[in-house]
């Protein structure tokens, strides 16, 4: 096995356990009386984010990309910013929007200068790996599809948290 396909399963490894990380977060947040808003839309980032996994394998797959070592150096690094962001927001952090009405408006970690940090580390995420493997095509098609899902979001995030600023 090649260390693309290494890196790639690592990577798909680490999200589905986000998703487990999450999921438990989310029954401990509606346990204390957390509402899921703007659930709507959330299957789309389901869509997203697989297809681009499923799209990366393919290209592997066909293309036995060389590595470009400072993407992938530049991506290490955002797994970084991914850990920070996770343990600042510790049991508050879901992939999905859950809203607790007791909950405080974190303003610790990089949320003390960005409001949305995951959502940037996201972006950066989507068009990095692509890039490490040169997939260029791959980085611009996804890149687009998730700013189109993020601006929605963003926007129902912001309403959601509208009264803790």
């Amino acid at each position: 096995m090649s260390i693309a396909w290494i890196i790639l399963l690592l990577v798909a490894a680490q999200r589905l356990g986000e998703l487990l990380y999450s999921r438990r977060n989310e029954a401990q947040l509606r346990d204390r009386g957390g509402v899921e808003i703007g659930a709507g839309h959330y299957p789309f980032f389901f869509l997203v984010h697989g297809g681009w996994l499923v799209t990366l394998a393919v290209w592997i797959a066909l293309a036995a990309p060389v590595l470009n070592w400072g993407w992938l150096a530049l991506f290490a690094v955002l797994q970084l910013g991914r850990v920070w962001i996770v343990v600042t927001l510790g049991p508050y952090w879901t992939t999905r929007i859950i809203t607790v009405a007791d909950a405080p408006l974190i303003k610790t970690g990089p949320y003390r200068w960005l409001r949305h940090p995951n959502y940037v580390l996201v972006i950066a995420e989507i068009a990095v790996l692509p890039l490490a493997y040169s997939a260029f095509g791959i980085a611009i098609t996804f890149s687009i599809l998730n700013a189109l899902l993020l601006t929605h979001r963003i926007r129902v995030e912001n309403r959601a948290l509208l009264d803790r600023r």
